[in-house]
């Protein structure tokens, strides 16, 4: 079988670079012959080596701790000693072939649980004839390597049991083949194209059904043209539903073509698309795979001329049904081809790859990393900042064995969580039958300029020559890393955004009579989209400063670098470092603390309105920077025109998203009518309601973590509160903090549907990020009268009015009732009354409850308030009515103590500055709407925990009148406001904290 000359071309890329003849590359790959790994299990290796240390670290430092900003490195791959019980279960030395992640069937724990496995198919397991010789090499497809021994078996390795096994599926298997393409649905595998014994195989999709316990072949009906034999080209699953094939060979010529078939649409078809922008040139071997949020990579490959190629490039489809290449921003490392590639969440890992006339990739390129969040390149030492050659290198001469590990081509990658495998491939005209991993706990982070500066000013006072090869995890369950030194708590930690499996997601691929549904996991992935190119901004920035800070013998980091406090538009991001598995002492915070700054908006403060920044009973202030500028206009364009790319996958979540979350561009509507109809809010409600019901009464979550107060239906106060420090979004944080919603979403303000809406589409789209737990005013005896009925009658109609409340509330039963952070604070809406003396207590009340139905518990959790002031002790009356109490410090401290906790923040009061100290500093209230009610004047403020267990307020003031809302000014909406404004005319709001509550107060649960 002549698979065209792998290894051969006409023209020399680089013709400076030192060739290596068959006798030196024969010793210097010291190949083995394939033998059955003995049955002794082998651990994934947890010491990765020294690929984690960050790529600007000082040269000489040893260990994390020398680590400077920057992105990651790419991680170096050592072998796994895989457990091969008998001959025919390892799939030996092979090249050509493909190997795909699947993910796990059912529930761990459960009867017929199966883990993630990789699926090995096809390859060549033989060869015709050597390596090319010295010499100008003949045109592609003659000399060369040939390959033999063409097959159409199939392997798994199971990932949990470090195991290979042979599986023989029932029904009609592919013909045998090498050198086609491969891609994962669901827990499908789908084949399709490649060159066999009697030449090009057939165009037929062949899916690979590991859904049940015995494996099954179909043939997948696609109506129409398709296209066509071919091999060498590259295949992956886009945007959740669009098989996508692009390039390749079709015995003539190299290829450029590219063809989609929806998985979701039947019959199945085949479509040629005609994609807007700059795409790759004809080519072959190159490779691809696509990021969960439907962006697909391509990089590499061999032209026409025999060239390899070194350009890489997006594609993605727009919301209109356009699809658009871009071209990849960074230096890319050495041209290659018949390479392999694989995103582990935003970073495309490349490894190997041939340069063409018998050579291979083999220096510190010979692995690389794009990381699409910062718009780098990097390989193993360094990012990448000039082109490479990839030939005979000092790397290679002095023996570096991962280098020579990964010199080798016609190989195939896959990826598990944060795991990179790699099995098989050439080097040297021998087959190779190793199995190599790879970790890269860099994918799992976002790096931003803060945390990156907070990290270099760590790090001083670790010695050099610290353990380079260490790692753990903090949290199974969440799988948040911790570091080896919080260093006085400078290093900032946020949660890994959940790891695509091979870089696909699921959706549903079936034959004529066998449909097979796969369940989307529903940790979905979260990457930083729309935002790649702002945090890149950060990242160079910071990277930047770094280098001159050392240039300049510069050590120290000023005060107002160093902290959660001081990150650029307060969108702190994480670093994640490799630390001891067994935590040192110097680890554990010393406690949570408030930082002796807040941080307000001061950039609407003009004119008269500096009048009303008010001294808070912090020390000091410090006024948050923006977004630092992003190197050169180009480099800036270039990154958003390849990453501002999302799929419109159609849903009411995402519609909601769609049309709320704009924190700089919304506007309230001209137009009262909601955008939603009941059947949208009803299918929103069911989806949110499945969540919360699965979640705990208290909510156990991790810092770093920012805390919302009462909002109260004041979305453009949630939107300045987005935009000025950070949204839940891909173009926000979300990849690397959580946010935490106190309660009371609803009454009051004028856009309460617009409010709770949002943060429940948030809730399903984030489930594991963004938290909700339930106010006094989630009740339907509350709401009822302070004016989220009203609004729903008013803007939807009586009758769908009127259903949308009664689901809402149905919906509010369900909601959890406090959160614990780290353990050491608790959230809750009121606070702890006179009942509450342990979280137990909380945990205990079962959902879904009814305001009505609730012991004195939940009145207490909801309802109650802190005394005056830290001079008034014990219980009193509370002039919110009869029953209620308001608690002073002394139970402060006692419950503090009894349940092993340092701070409660509770929300339920409006506070002049936002925020508000009581019990000398182990109580925090927090109001996050401004001049509430339209006559408070106070402050909103949200409050930002850091990893260090540091909080940080941050504040906005109210906006003076002349740039109100235009809801409050415009004489269109006079009438249709009047209904809000005279109900709280009518039930004056709840006074603000220090006020004195008026006589007869209708707006006071005496009168409710």
């Amino acid at each position: 079988m002549d698979a065209d000359s792998a290894m051969a071309s006409k023209v020399d890329y680089d013709p400076s670079a030192r060739p290596i003849s068959d006798n030196q590359t024969e010793k210097n790959s010291n190949p083995t012959e394939s033998e059955p790994s003995t049955p002794q299990q082998k651990q994934l290796p947890s010491n990765l080596s020294n690929n984690f240390n960050n790529c600007s670290s000082t040269p000489g430092a040893g260990g994390f701790g020398a680590a400077l900003p920057g992105p990651r490195c790419a991680p170096i791959y050592s072998v796994v000693n895989a457990i091969i019980e008998k001959k025919e279960d390892g799939p030996g030395p092979r090249c050509g072939h493909t190997l795909t992640a699947v993910p796990a069937v059912g529930e761990e724990g459960n009867p017929g649980y199966i883990g993630p496995r990789l699926i090995l198919f096809g390859g060549a397991t033989a060869l015709e004839g050597n390596s090319v010789g010295s010499g100008t090499p003949t045109s592609a497809g003659s000399a060369g390597i040939r390959l033999a021994g063409a097959t159409a078996d199939a392997h798994c390795y199971d990932v949990l049991t470090n195991k290979w096994s042979r599986i023989t599926p029932i029904g009609e298997a592919p013909t045998p083949r090498a050198a086609h393409v491969a891609t994962a649905v669901g827990t499908m595998v789908v084949i399709q194209g490649g060159i066999g014994p009697s030449g090009l195989s057939a165009e037929d999709l062949h899916v690979l059904d590991l859904t049940q316990q015995r494996p099954r072949w179909h043939r997948v009906v696609v109506n129409g043209m398709g296209p066509g034999p071919r091999y060498g080209h590259v295949m992956a699953l886009v945007g959740q539903r669009y098989l996508m094939a692009i390039g390749g060979n079709d015995g003539k010529r190299p290829l450029a073509d590219v063809w989609a078939l929806d998985t979701a649409a039947k019959p199945y078809e085949w479509r040629k698309i005609e994609p807007e922008g700059e795409g790759p040139p004809p080519c072959m071997y190159a490779n691809a795979s696509a990021r969960s949020d439907g962006l697909l990579l391509l990089c590499g490959g061999r032209d026409a001329n025999s060239v390899p190629l070194e350009g890489a490039y997006g594609l993605a489809k727009h919301r209109d049904g356009r699809w658009e290449w871009a071209v990849a921003p960074g230096v890319s490392p050495s041209a290659r081809y018949q390479h392999a590639a694989v995103f582990v969440n935003a970073r495309l890992h490349v490894s190997g790859g041939a340069l063409g006339g018998g050579r291979m990739v083999e220096d510190c390129s010979s692995v690389a990393v794009l990381d699409t969040a910062a718009g780098v390149w990097c390989d193993t030492k360094s990012v990448i900042t000039s082109p490479r050659c990839g030939r005979y290198s000092a790397d290679a001469a002095g023996g570096d064995a991962a280098v020579e590990l990964m010199r080798r081509c016609r190989h195939a990658a896959a990826a598990v969580g944060d795991l990179i495998f790699v099995y098989g491939g050439l080097r040297g005209g021998v087959l190779l039958d190793d199995l190599l991993v790879a970790e890269d706990l860099a994918a799992a982070e976002t790096t931003s300029a803060a945390s990156h500066a907070a990290a270099a000013a760590a790090m001083p006072n670790v010695q050099q020559g610290g353990d380079q090869n260490r790692y753990g995890f903090a949290d199974d369950k969440n799988g948040m890393y911790v570091t080896d030194s919080l260093c006085n708590g400078a290093v900032v930690v946020g949660n890994p955004v959940a790891p695509p499996i091979n870089g696909d997601i699921y959706t549903d691929i079936s034959t004529e009579n066998a449909i097979h549904h796969v369940s989307r996991s529903s940790e979905g992935v979260e990457y930083l989209v729309e935002a790649a190119a702002a945090e890149a901004e950060a990242i160079c920035a910071t990277l930047a400063a770094a280098k001159a800070r050392q240039t300049n013998g510069e050590a120290e980091v000023s005060d107002k670098d160093s902290g959660t406090e001081a990150t650029p538009g307060a969108k702190s991001a994480s670093t994640v470092s490799k630390p001891d598995s067994t935590v040192s002492d110097n680890s554990v915070p010393a406690g949570v603390r408030l930082h002796h700054r807040a941080v307000l908006v001061t950039a609407e403060a003009g004119g008269a309105l500096g009048g009303m920044v008010r001294q808070l009973s912090i020390d000091q202030f410090e006024h948050e920077g923006r977004r630092v500028s992003y190197g050169t206009p180009e480099s800036a364009v270039a990154a958003r025109k390849l990453f501002d790319r999302q799929m419109s996958i159609t849903s009411v979540p995402k519609k909601v998203l769609a049309h709320l979350l704009k924190p700089r561009g919304w506007k309230p509507p001209v137009e009262r009518q909601f955008f939603l109809d009941c059947n949208e809010i009803a299918d929103l409600c069911d989806n949110a309601e499945r969540i919360f019901s699965s979640e705990p009464t208290v909510l156990q979550l991790k810092a770093p973590i920012k805390l919302f107060g009462d909002l109260h239906g004041q979305f453009g106060d949630l939107m300045r509160l987005f935009d000025e420090y950070g949204s839940p979004s891909t173009a926000g944080d979300i990849a690397y903090i959580d946010y935490l919603f106190l309660g009371d979403y609803v009454d009051r303000g004028q856009h309460s549907l617009e409010t709770i809406t949002l943060l429940l589409a948030l809730k399903v789209e984030h489930p594991h990020q963004v938290h909700l737990i339930r106010g006094n005013h989630e009740a339907a005896e509350i709401n009822a009268l302070f004016g989220f009925r009203i609004e729903c009658i008013e803007r939807m109609g009586e009758r769908d009015g009127i259903w949308v409340w009664h689901r809402m509330n149905r919906l509010f039963n369900w909601l959890p009732l406090a959160a614990l952070i780290e353990k050491k604070i608790i959230c809750m809406h009121g606070g702890i009354g006179r009942s509450i003396n342990h979280v137990e207590q909380i945990e205990s009340i079962q959902r879904p409850i009814a305001m009505e139905a609730g012991s004195i518990v939940l009145m207490d959790l909801l309802w109650s308030d802190p005394t005056e002031n830290d001079s008034v002790e014990g219980l009193r009356p509370n002039a919110r009515g009869p029953g209620l109490v308001t608690f002073g410090p002394d139970r402060v401290m006692e419950f503090c103590n009894n349940n092993d906790l340092q701070l409660i923040v509770r929300a339920h009061e409006c506070v002049m500055d936002g925020f508000e100290r009581f019990a000398q500093g182990h109580l925090i209230t927090l109001f996050s709407a401004t001049n509430y009610c339209g006559t408070a004047n106070n402050a909103g403020a949200i409050l930002v925990l850091g990893r260090d267990l540091v909080v940080v307020p941050k504040l906005i003031h109210p906006l003076p009148p002349s740039i109100s809302s235009p809801e409050m000014t415009s004489p269109d909406q006079h009438i249709e406001d009047t209904w809000m404004q005279e109900l709280n005319a009518n039930r004056p709001p709840t006074p603000t904290r220090g006020r004195t509550q008026v006589a007869g107060d209708r707006g006071s649960l005496a009168w409710v």
